[in-house]
């Protein structure tokens, strides 16, 4: 935990837990709204996982980078979490859309 709050740049354990649950949160609200989408565009686990998985997970990602910021600023952390958001589109190669 110290390492963390060390690469964090952040001082209290009660911040790392909101950021932690902020994480959790984000990624299985992202995983859920996922669902309804890849069957609403017709991509079925049926047609196979090279498929299904690759079009879901894109499918994923711009979900989880809008819900990371938002969830961050409803549990008050959106500062931190909109200098991870940006530091993670730039190492994706995506830094060109907060430009």
């Amino acid at each position: 935990m110290k390492k963390l709050k060390e690469r964090w740049n952040i001082t209290s354990n009660w911040q790392l837990t909101v950021i932690l649950i902020v994480f959790a949160l984000t990624g299985s609200s992202a995983a859920k709204f996922a669902a309804p989408l890849t069957e609403l565009i017709g991509i079925k686990s049926e047609m196979g996982w090279y498929i299904y998985w690759p079009v879901r997970i894109l499918i994923i990602f711009p979900i989880y980078q809008v819900l990371l910021v938002f969830m961050g600023w409803l549990f008050g952390e959106f500062r931190f979490f909109w200098e991870f958001e940006k530091k993670m589109l730039r190492r994706t190669g995506l830094g060109f859309l907060i430009k």
